[in-house]
């Protein structure tokens, strides 16, 4: 039997080093290949970075560029990359590629991109859209960007043939204001605690003895209210704000220099580095207000971290009661928390497993493969949109 050619399209690319997207389509390509499907990822093509070398004239060797990734096929293309083109001019290029191959079935990753998917229908592709979040709510966004990603929320429920929705929250806003339903696939974790630590050595902290802010540095995830609650925290326990934003210069620099010295900004880490963070810190600190199911939030948890959430409904519907929760808009709550929190071993310890177990029982990326294979399957037998009434799949 022929096996089903399907596109994923939105996202950076793979293997993932930046969000939720690529992280999403990092876990789910090699598992659909797996599941036999022939899997192909659109990818950014990545800028130079000045001191690369290559012996030649210029100095700068071009990223290295993979043509699979555990058995998915990888096909770069270039965008613009600025804060408001990245994203669109990418999904535009990648959906007229798409186009041309004629893939079975395409899933597409963004509110945003709703704009494109008619591409895919001219051409006989049917789409599933995951909308991630309410995006118009994002405070990094303009009054023309809010107002793009409105008329989004619109043609996200017209145009792809099947809705993925990441959260309950986001499936009922969907549903209550559009009268459009989606089926509900939320993220995984793998988690794999690791004893080494080398990464700690080399920002100076020690295991269990540091808390933890892994985000992009962008308004709606409050770093810089987290920078503010931590001035009232007691002690010696230093903070790793570990993060950064393309386009968020301004913004950081309004709260980077902080003076308190025991507040550190090592920047991105990725890979083995950031599972060593996970796997040692003593609280994690998740102030993000917008959005469906965090992948970062849903990390800490299979890591068997305690959890210092901000209190929003999606939030809760992630770490239900095994978090502790403030408010972003009241430092003083989070710092009391914190405060509570490193001189109480047992609860942070018990919290933890409490995290631990309630990810491995809800946010398995096996399951997940399962429901996307499901869904791109039925859209590939079954193109046309999902109307109210209809069965959304599944979730």
């Amino acid at each position: 039997m022929r096996k089903l050619r399907v596109a994923l399209i939105g996202s950076r690319g793979i293997p993932g080093r930046y969000g939720g997207y690529e992280t999403l389509f990092a876990e789910l390509a090699p598992r659909l290949v797996a599941r036999d499907f022939d899997v192909t990822v659109y990818c950014r093509t990545s800028p130079p970075r000045p001191g690369d070398r290559t012996g030649g004239r210029s100095g700068v060797r071009p990223p290295l560029r993979r043509a699979r990734f555990r058995g998915a096929r990888l096909v770069h293309l270039p965008t613009i990359r600025t804060k408001h083109l990245d994203t669109p001019v990418h999904t535009l290029l990648s959906c007229l590629h798409a186009a041309g191959e004629r893939f079975d079935a395409a899933l597409v990753v963004n509110s945003a991109n709703a704009l494109f998917l008619p591409l895919l229908s001219a051409a006989g592709t049917p789409s599933l859209l995951n909308v991630d979040g309410i995006e118009k709510r994002r405070a990094k966004w303009g009054a023309f960007g809010r107002a793009v990603f409105a008329l989004s929320e619109r043609l996200a429920c017209v145009l792809p043939d099947r809705l993925v929705t990441d959260a309950e929250v986001i499936r009922a806003h969907y549903l209550a204001r559009y009268g459009a339903p989606s089926a509900i696939v939320t993220y995984g974790v793998d988690a794999r605690p690791l004893r080494q630590s080398g990464a700690l050595r080399r920002l100076g902290v020690e295991k269990r003895n540091y808390f933890l802010y892994v985000s992009r540095f962008e308004p709606e995830n409050n770093p810089h209210r987290v920078v503010e609650a931590f001035a009232r925290v007691g002690g010696e326990i230093p903070l790793l704000m570990v993060g950064g934003a393309p386009y968020a210069n301004d913004y950081i620099a309004s709260f980077r220099p902080a003076r308190d010295p025991r507040i550190h900004f090592p920047g991105p880490i990725y890979g083995r580095g950031y599972r060593q963070l996970l796997s040692h810190a003593l609280v994690y600190i998740h102030a993000t207000e917008v959005g469906g199911t965090h992948p970062a939030l849903v990390e800490a948890m299979g890591y068997g971290n305690c959890l210092v959430v901000n209190d929003t409904p999606e939030n809760r519907e992630v770490a239900g009661d095994t978090a502790l929760y403030f408010r972003a808009d009241d430092p003083p709550s989070l710092a009391a928390i914190l405060d509570r929190l490193r001189t109480d071993p047992e609860e942070v310890t018990r919290r933890g497993r409490a995290a631990a177990t309630r990810a491995a029982e809800r946010y398995d990326w096996e399951t997940i493969a399962d429901q996307y294979a499901h869904l791109l399957r039925d859209a590939a037998s079954s193109p046309g949109t999902v109307t109210p009434g209809d069965p959304a799949g599944i979730g």
